[in-house]
C-alpha cells in the first residue's frame, strides 16, 4: 500500500494564508473545468464548499478526482486527490460560514451567510491529498 504524501511545515504555512485556490474538475467530455475557490486546510485535508448543482458539483459526483493550484506570483503549490462530498446542511452551512470568516471581516461574512448562503443548498468538499507538487 502506498502512503499518502505529507505536507511540509512550509507548505502548511503557505496554505494557511488566505489566498485563493483554483479547483480543476473533469467535465463529462473529459475536458477540464476550473473554478476559483475559498479553502481551508484542516489537518491533512483541504475543505471547500459550493452551492449544490453547480457544474463542479455535478462533475465531482461523476468523478471525484480533482486538482488544486495555490499561487503566489511565481511560487505555487499543486495538490491532487479525491474529494468526498458532504451534503449534511448543518455541516455545509457551518463550513461556508467558516470560509466566509476566513476571507471577509466578520460583519461581511455574517451578512453573506444570512443573505445568500443560508438560502442555498450547500455541499462541503473534503479533499484527501494524494499528490503534492511545489514550484
Amino acid at each position: 500500500m502506498t502512503s499518502r504524501p505529507t505536507l511540509t511545515e512550509a507548505q502548511r504555512a503557505f496554505l494557511a494564508e488566505p489566498r485563493f485556490a483554483v479547483l480543476a474538475t473533469i467535465n463529462a467530455d473529459g475536458s477540464p473545468q476550473l473554478t476559483t475557490m475559498w479553502y481551508e486546510l484542516q489537518g491533512d485535508e483541504i475543505m471547500m464548499n459550493t452551492k449544490a448543482g453547480r457544474l463542479k458539483d455535478r462533475n465531482m459526483r461523476r468523478d471525484a478526482r480533482v486538482a488544486l493550484c495555490f499561487e503566489d506570483g511565481y511560487n505555487y503549490l499543486t495538490i491532487a486527490g479525491t474529494v468526498r462530498l458532504i451534503e449534511d446542511q448543518a455541516v455545509a452551512q457551518a463550513d461556508i460560514k467558516r470560509l466566509a470568516l476566513r476571507y471577509h471581516p466578520r460583519e461581511k461574512a455574517e451578512q453573506l451567510a444570512r443573505d445568500q448562503f443560508e438560502r442555498e443548498r450547500r455541499v462541503s468538499l473534503r479533499l484527501t491529498i494524494e499528490r503534492i507538487s511545489e514550484h
